[in-house]
């Protein structure tokens, strides 16, 4: 009897593939960061974790043509792999690591998150998503009988939000402070409050902050024991600075070689930023959404 891999319900991955599948990503991604040469871990990076991968890389390059002189190999070990079951493609899995970067010296424990994606049978396993946070942050999540985690719908309805609406709802929030469903933190009230206040003499600042939710940039989500669910999703962010007449924005070496056009007036950079968030099951508790961890980076620059 043949089992049509698009219909049936499946574990993502087994676990050996998972372990193959995180032993590629480093291998290529400490290659990449040696030569500061992102062809080298091209094909095993998509979504928002690539965007800012490659556009890094790029960046890097040309400053430093002959590689990273600074040099570390990321190691990941320690790793749990959170593979949930789904019906057709793409198939995902989360791997939950230890790493060798964490942060002041050692002192400040982390985990890695990263979540791997496969569009289809023949296609490589991919890292579409990087979280870091410490490990009083990683949930228990939600088993079935069989032991394997349960995903999360695009479209669950019984979250405080809908896994496909984050990314929507956080850019608005942004820029109206409506709706108004997240917990107080730097990456929400923070931010707003940072951005409102910005001041420096004979410049001016724009914000447009855009959803980012297709293809290789669709959130995904875990349910986790005690309600809600962990979900991962990505957006969209524009800063312009403005200069008055004879004065000029500043331009640093990463946006030097991400620029396009040339900056007279004004300079525009373009990030893209992935967010981890708590979501909790609509009506409970606080209802607001927690984020988790929040990883940017610049991935194109112009001037004018």
């Amino acid at each position: 009897m043949t089992v049509h891999g698009e219909l049936a319900v499946l574990p993502g991955a087994t676990e050996s593939e998972a372990e193959q599948a995180l032993k590629d990503f480093t291998s290529a991604y400490n290659a990449a960061d040696k030569a500061f040469d992102p062809a080298l871990d091209a094909g095993r990076v998509t979504g928002s974790l690539g965007a800012i991968n490659q556009a890094g890389l790029k960046a890097r390059k040309s400053y430093s043509p002959n590689g990273n002189p600074a040099h570390k190999p990321l190691e990941l070990t320690d790793t749990a792999y959170v593979i949930p079951k789904k019906a057709g493609w793409p198939r995902w899995f989360l791997a939950d690591t230890d790493s060798n970067r964490d942060r002041d010296g050692g002192r400040l424990d982390t985990r890695w998150l990263v979540a791997f994606v496969r569009t289809g049978p023949d296609a490589v396993w991919k890292a579409s998503y990087l979280a870091v946070v410490r490990p009083s942050q990683v949930p228990e999540f939600s088993r079935d009988e069989d032991g394997m985690a349960l995903p999360v719908e695009p479209r669950e309805p019984g979250l405080a939000v809908v896994p496909e609406d984050l990314s929507r709802t956080y850019t608005a929030y942004l820029r109206d402070g409506a709706p108004d469903v997240f917990a107080p933190g730097t990456t929400t009230s923070g931010w707003r409050q940072a951005r409102q206040a910005t001041r420096r003499a004979g410049f001016s600042y724009q914000y447009v902050d855009q959803p980012l939710a297709g293809a290789s940039f669709a959130p995904l989500g875990l349910r986790t024991e005690g309600g809600g669910a962990l979900v991962f999703f990505s957006s969209r962010h524009f800063e312009r600075q403005t200069a008055a007449k004879g004065l000029r924005p500043e331009v640093n070496a990463d946006v030097k070689a991400l620029l396009t056009g040339e900056v007279t007036s004004s300079l525009t950079k373009e990030r893209i930023s992935s967010q981890l968030v708590h979501v909790p099951e609509r009506g409970s508790g606080t209802g607001r959404v927690r984020v988790l961890n929040r990883l940017p980076g610049l991935v194109a620059a112009k001037g004018e």
